[in-house]
């Protein structure tokens, strides 16, 4: 039988072609260190972009060889997303939250041969610029100020390429295009990458109605950090749909996200839950009449909010609904690309109560298409889809890692047919909808059962009082565990641990599963992609 369709290998090229074609007048905006807005047309994208990618050219940058970025959420760094796999190079984000031994490392690990640096976090660089030698340092101005000695400015990067004369690097589908890091909570993190053939395949389906919903129209607020699993993958689906994109640089404090918000009213945003619960706070409290700013924001009435990164409480769902503002949460992993889940309406929910509707939005959601999901129960078999039998989740796909850069496909990381173990427990039910109960390594046996901390912690924060909560495993002589709540309370507001306990009871809790103690902090610590950082709790009370 004759091929019936073209072979045209999945390229991130066309889709930089296609925002340089049509929508040459669409608009970039950065908010810069100052706070002041810079604005670019995709015009002056596409055409930066290509200049990037000669410039690297000129450079001699091979095939394969990585770049890394250590930036904020700005133009420049879109430009990079583009520029480095235009010339055949590998885009590699450096995560600035880490800390300076840890991205020495990483930058070591990965071999990268050129470093794109924003000036202010220069300072940053100094600290582990000793444990790995790029071969050149480029200095995105993004400051204003001029570039020190010793480095090269990113614009006179961009000034020695050629847009016009630029011809992309010969490639197939299934070279890499860009690298991220996972956290590396439990070891040492390890490297992912991305191929063309698994971002376009991953950006296309994201988009979808049902996920993002993107459209050309849309104004795309991505607080997720580009350096955080590549912002989600919303950068290039942005491009492709050519939506505005406001980035909000260095500034992501609750009062400069509101601000910028009154600005450029995004219709689509997106961040992980710790930013967005404090952001609703934020916004709650200056509604009252005595608050110093009151009357200084008001939530963009019906935009939509994409959610993940970790658990989304439901009260976080319910708050801002109340303000017409959706939240849908979806759940990924570096290694996922990452979206592989979204909790959307499905046609069977369609007049659900909302109490329903909550419950539904507050899951990880339906696999994605593309997105073979099973859960493994210990005994190695598939657990069903009844809403109550839990299992490890395990992931395949064509836009899920198949190993890691320099480790392979370890053991513990796959399984003998394929499919990635992801770590997350979870149960499924009869709608395909995912509800994770927690990490393997965070979960709380208790006399031989299991208790969910991220249940627990969900529960609490329903608490009017409760600005946050994280639930760990403490060592019991009977038990063999029991679980330790760690809360963060609301500024001058507290709540006796018999008020805890009721609330707990009131949504369904045995007795047994109920904190053995309570602890109270200042905040949750977090990992630098803003997760709930228990092994630092453990640190604290390990008794």
């Amino acid at each position: 039988m004759q091929t019936t369709m073209m072979d045209v290998p999945l390229s991130l090229n066309h889709l930089l072609e296609r925002a340089g074609q049509l929508f040459k007048r669409g608009e970039i905006v950065s908010r810069l260190p100052d706070k002041s807005l810079k604005r670019h047309s995709y015009g002056d994208f596409y055409r930066r972009t290509r200049s990037l990618a000669s410039a690297f050219q000129r450079k001699q940058l091979q095939k394969g060889e990585r770049v890394a970025t250590l930036c904020w959420n700005h133009h420049a760094h879109l430009e990079a997303y583009f520029g480095i796999p235009a010339a055949g190079g590998v885009m590699h984000t450096l995560n600035l939250r880490l800390s300076p031994d840890e991205i020495g490392w990483i930058a070591a690990d990965a071999s990268d041969r050129f470093l794109i640096v924003d000036d202010v976090l220069l300072p940053l660089y100094e600290k582990f610029k000793h444990l790995h030698a790029f071969e050149e340092v480029f200095v995105v101005p993004f400051s204003g100020a001029p570039v020190p000695a010793g480095y090269t400015d990113y614009e006179a990067l961009l000034a020695s390429g050629d847009p016009d004369g630029f011809r992309y690097a010969p490639h197939d589908e299934h070279d890499p295009v860009a690298m991220c890091y996972t956290s590396g909570t439990t070891g040492r993190p390890k490297g992912v990458a991305y191929s063309h053939r698994s971002t376009v395949l991953h950006t296309l389906v994201a988009s979808l109605a049902d996920f993002w919903c993107l459209r050309g129209r849309d104004v795309v607020l991505p607080v997720t950090p580009m350096f955080h699993a590549n912002s989600w993958g919303m950068p290039y689906g942005a491009v492709m749909m050519g939506a505005k994109l406001v980035f909000p640089g260095p500034h992501l404090h609750p009062d400069d996200l509101l601000d910028l918000m009154q600005q450029e009213p995004p219709t689509l945003a997106l961040g992980v839950p710790t930013i967005w619960l404090s952001l609703i706070q934020t916004y709650e409290a200056s509604l009252k009449p005595d608050s110093p700013n009151h009357g200084r924001w008001k939530l963009p009435q019906g935009m939509r909010s994409l959610v993940g990164g970790a658990a989304v409480p439901e009260s976080l769902i319910r708050a801002f609904d109340r303000h017409g503002v959706w939240i849908l949460q979806g759940w990924g992993m570096t290694e996922t690309s990452p979206l592989a889940t979204v909790s959307y309406t499905k046609s069977e929910l369609v007049g659900a109560s909302d109490d329903e509707r909550y419950r539904r939005a507050a899951m990880a959601g339906v696999p994605a298409p593309l997105v073979d999901l099973r859960t493994r129960g210990d005994d190695g078999q598939d657990q069903p889809w009844d809403g109550t039998s839990v299992g490890e989740v395990q992931v395949r796909g064509p836009f899920i890692t198949g190993g890691y850069f320099n480790v392979g496909s370890p053991e513990d990381k796959f399984t003998a047919d394929g499919w990635l173990r992801t770590g997350d427990v979870a149960s499924v039910d009869e709608l395909g909808f995912v509800r994770i109960s927690d990490r393997t390594k965070d979960l709380i046996k208790s006399g031989g059962e299991w208790i969910s901390s991220v249940d627990l912690e969900n529960a609490l924060m329903a608490h009017p009082a409760v600005a946050e909560a994280a639930v760990i495993a403490i060592p019991d002589a009977k038990w063999g565990e029991r679980p330790l709540a760690c809360v963060a309370f609301k500024p001058g507001e507290s709540a006796e641990t018999e008020a805890l306990n009721a609330l707990l009871t009131d949504k369904g809790f045995a007795k047994w599963q109920l904190p053995e103690r309570y602890e109270t902090i200042d905040a949750v610590p977090r990992t630098s992609t803003g997760k709930f950082y228990k092994l630092k709790l453990r640190e604290q009370f390990p008794q």
